[in-house]
């Protein structure tokens, strides 16, 4: 992953205070809270960091589509994510 330049564009993010469920191999993992959404990715807070794969699915409602998602980077409980296409 490269690094951002002072030139480049970063997506707004819009602060969220969201439950969301991660979801692995189509079985509900775990519930976790979105701290913050863009257009490509997330950042996400679950108790469990270490039950999260690095490729999962996030639902943001019940019942919702869920999207794809890849961790990008780990910081505890705190993870950032991004949207497949």
């Amino acid at each position: 992953m490269s690094k951002p330049t002072k030139h480049s564009k970063r997506e707004v993010r819009r602060i969220r205070r969201l439950s969301a469920w991660i979801t692995v191999q189509g079985r509900l993992n775990s519930e976790c809270q979105v701290l913050d959404v863009s257009k490509g990715g997330a950042k996400i807070v679950t108790p469990t960091p270490a039950a999260v794969p690095d490729q999962f699915q996030l639902s943001f409602f019940q019942g919702d589509q869920p999207r794809s998602c890849e961790v990008i980077w780990r910081h505890g409980k705190v993870l950032g994510v991004k949207f497949a296409q």
